[in-house]
């Protein structure tokens, strides 16, 4: 599935989905869009502090799977390819990131956030192999699904070593 095989969503459709894929507008930020898009994620990971780990986990999933969705509408009315526009994915891996650890901690939310752009941009196997083997919505989203992974264990660790609390 590439934007150059399928037909262009209609104008609401992509409307939809570009504002989705974008978080709200994050995406269209000229300098580090991806920076901007996890900058989004996290008041919403801090919103969604008081959720125990099955409401927090099922609100992470519906944004992967809408995340992904989105990502490839807008894709196929930019007829891109994992354009940098899209952002949706740096929310998810965000989220992903924060799960194993208090999201009402500000050292948390902070240390979170610079993680994940690190593991983010160096793509840990497999997240390179999402990347760059996977079509579509899925390629767009899953690679930093599985940066968020690695974050949420690597801040899951590093929290646990500095107060001895996970959550």
């Amino acid at each position: 599935m590439t934007a150059s095989t399928h037909s262009k969503p209609s104008p609401a459709l992509a409307f939809v989905a570009k504002a989705i894929a974008t978080a709200g507008g994050a995406g269209y930020v000229p300098v580090a869009p991806g920076t901007a898009g996890t900058a989004v994620a996290v008041p919403l990971a801090w919103a969604l502090s008081d959720l125990g780990p099955l409401a927090y986990g099922l609100i992470t999933v519906a944004v992967i799977v809408v995340g992904i969705v989105a990502a490839h509408i807008a894709d196929l009315a930019w007829e891109t390819h994992d354009s940098q526009r899209i952002v949706i994915d740096e929310v998810a891996g965000y989220l992903v990131t924060m799960a194993l650890v208090s999201r009402h901690d500000w050292i948390a939310l902070a240390a979170g956030f610079v993680l994940f752009r690190v593991l983010d941009v160096v793509k840990p196997p497999p997240a390179r192999w999402f990347d760059r083997s996977m079509p579509g919505g899925p390629g767009v989203v899953l690679d930093d699904v599985v940066a968020g992974i690695y974050g949420a264990g690597l801040l899951w660790l590093g929290m646990h070593w500095m107060t001895g609390q996970t959550h």
